[in-house]
């Protein structure tokens, strides 16, 4: 009788943690439908809607290691993308000057064109020896050429520029004026781009002046400034720019 009872509660056990320990698991059949739509970029008012790749180039007399003017090709890629700036580094190693330029050139080109150009990627390459575009002289023409890529036009082969860019799209001095200008000349350019003041620059000339006092010669280095004017010292139309849109009107074709 005592095992009958045992076997009978083990069982009532065994059934009753079954029932009560189970889980019900119940499984939802959701049918998502996916629009057949085509992916269509935002189109935009004043430019052509880019839907393969656009790009555009631009030559920018730099200064290299041993002070020597020399000419670079700057190239700007526009592909379809998620608003990335992206640098080609087969072609040059981008020093941290030169990405801040590039950051500020897509942001002034983008107030400029007044687009949203976050549906597209912007590839950069600079081709030039690694120490001739270190500093953010080029900013001026990266922009340029960011715009130019971005509304898909073509840029004037005839003039170059220099300048700094600033945020607000105003175009800041550089050096080396004298030396940029030589090189553009020498590659065919016949109008160059400078920002303002800089038509006129001040050279230093340093000579020896040696006087007898006494038993004693001095010499002594003096530093004697001279104003050049950089149009009849190279034979380069020079042209003052105060910000990115002056510039435009004389660096991209219509």
């Amino acid at each position: 009788m005592i095992v009958l009872l045992v076997v009978v509660i083990v069982l009532a056990s065994y059934y009753a943690g079954v029932f009560l320990g189970s889980k019900t698991i119940i499984i939802y059949n959701e049918t998502l439908t996916r629009s057949t739509e085509p992916i269509i970029y935002r189109p935009y008012s004043n430019l052509t809607n880019i839907l393969n790749a656009s790009t555009a180039s631009i030559i920018v007399p730099a200064v290299d290691q041993s002070g020597k003017g020399v000419a670079t090709n700057l190239t700007v890629q526009v592909v379809p993308g998620s608003g990335k700036a992206l640098v080609n580094i087969d072609k040059m190693l981008f020093w941290v000057d030169t990405q801040n330029s590039i950051r500020t050139a897509r942001t002034v080109a983008e107030q400029t064109l007044a687009m949203d150009i976050s549906y597209y990627d912007l590839v950069f390459t600079i081709e030039a020896n690694a120490t001739v575009i270190e500093g953010p002289s080029a900013g001026a023409a990266l922009t340029a050429v960011t715009i130019a890529a971005l509304g898909n036009k073509s840029i004037n082969q005839d003039v170059m520029l220099t300048g700094t860019i600033n945020h607000d799209g105003t175009i800041g001095p550089v050096g080396e004026i004298l030396t940029k200008a030589n090189a553009a000349r020498d590659v065919g350019a016949k109008t160059f781009l400078v920002p303002v003041s800089q038509s006129i620059v001040v050279t230093y000339e340093l000579r020896r002046h040696c006087e007898r006092i006494g038993w004693t010669e001095i010499c002594t280095t003096e530093t004697i400034p001279q104003k050049v004017d950089v149009a009849s010292e190279t034979g380069i139309d020079i042209v003052e720019v105060a910000n990115i849109e002056e510039a435009l009107e004389y660096v991209i074709l219509p």
